[in-house]
């Protein structure tokens, strides 16, 4: 493995939306790294809240602050975007113990279709532990305030989402 593809970090995820949980990882990552890819997957499978194309750009607008962290999107498989991207090292968060069994699974995976990439697993700072993209869709479906999770603009998109599906 190159010196410089461990200096590529790529951070997969659905990211439907993106909280302030993702955020505080990618401000972790970001001094540690040359690079950091975020890759937002399509995951038609999931049935995301969210279109792709917006879930890009609110990462975007996220992590703005960060000239070296750059957001794509990619809809196969996550060995295959890494490779494309030069990416060294995969980041996972890990929330709690309960993540780590699926997260374990997804790094033996991984690094049998990636040998030459290695999984680095982060925790979120205390206050956002408890936060998953999955509660905050169901909190904003239900019209709960989601300011204290994600950013504006997700708060906005969210709320964007809930009405006009209300009014279809």
């Amino acid at each position: 493995m190159t010196v410089a593809r461990n200096r590529t970090a790529v951070y997969p995820g659905t990211f439907d939306p993106i909280t302030n949980g993702h955020i505080d990882l990618i401000d972790r990552a970001a001094p540690l790294f040359e690079r950091v890819i975020i890759g937002v997957a399509e995951s038609p499978g999931k049935g995301p809240a969210l279109p792709l194309a917006q879930r890009v750009a609110l990462a975007r607008d996220a992590v703005a602050r960060h000239p070296h962290v750059e957001v794509r999107g990619f809809d196969g498989l996550l060995a295959h975007f890494v490779k494309e991207v030069g990416g060294g090292v995969l980041l996972r968060g890990l929330r709690a113990v309960s993540d780590f069994e699926y997260e374990f699974q997804l790094a033996s995976m991984n690094r049998h279709l990636i040998p030459e990439v290695e999984t680095l697993f982060l925790t979120p700072a205390e206050q956002y532990g408890f936060i998953s993209s999955s509660l905050v869709r169901e909190i904003a479906r239900l019209g709960g305030d989601v300011s204290g999770f994600v950013p504006p603009a997700v708060v906005a998109a969210l709320k964007a989402q809930w009405q006009s599906q209300k009014g279809a």
